[in-house]
């Protein structure tokens, strides 16, 4: 199902993309997890990337997650009429995605295993056909929530980088990237059965 960003926003974007607060989301890490991640130096991002707190007077419910696939900006509701706001990076041209999913499944650490079609386009991907384990190194990152519909896998995934400069840019295959410390936080916030809302470019 296909859904605009103006459905979605019209009437409240201005509320939704100002009044960013003092207060910054950062993540807290998990006493078991294998691969520790040092503090990430945000400065490195521009401003409009970093995790804030926004005020949101949207239709959304609290616990919905609403991805601005023009903006690259992932928002997480919170009670109260507040958003939680991280920088992403969204699907180049021809490989963007957008419509109502629901968090599937979440892994730690994901092992990640490129679909044909990405081996097609770049054979050196081969050597991980049947999958390469998770780790500081996976391109999957720290975390991934796996999207569904009608409980079926939709392929799609938001998760963490190894690329933290890609933040901000059209840069994936179709999924939505985030700074592994970040993905690490709205992994811990979004149980299964979160709904997403992933925006449409240009509609």
């Amino acid at each position: 199902m296909m859904i605009s960003r103006r459905a979605v926003l019209t009437g409240v974007s201005a509320a939704l993309f100002s009044a960013p607060l003092a207060v910054s989301a950062r993540a807290v890490g998990s006493e078991d997890d294998p691969f520790p991640l040092p503090p990430f130096n945000y400065s490195k991002l521009p401003e409009a990337f970093r995790p804030t707190v926004v005020n949101y007077t949207g239709r959304q419910w609290p616990g919905t997650i609403i991805v601005d696939t023009r903006a690259r900006q992932l928002y997480l509701v919170l009670q109260g009429g507040k958003a939680v706001r991280w920088g992403c990076a969204v699907g180049k041209d021809g490989f963007r995605w957008a419509g109502l999913a629901d968090v599937g499944r979440k892994v730690m650490w994901p092992r990640w295993t490129p679909p044909r079609d990405m081996i097609a386009r770049s054979p050196e991907k081969a050597k991980w056909a049947n999958g390469m384990p998770g780790g500081p190194d996976n391109p999957l990152g720290a975390r991934a929530l796996y999207l569904f519909q009608n409980g079926n896998d939709t392929l799609y995934r938001i998760h963490g980088t190894t690329d933290p400069m890609s933040i901000g840019h059209n840069a994936s295959s179709g999924c939505i990237r985030m700074i592994n410390q970040d993905v690490i936080e709205l992994y811990r916030r979004a149980p299964i059965g979160t709904r997403v809302v992933v925006l449409a470019e240009g509609v």
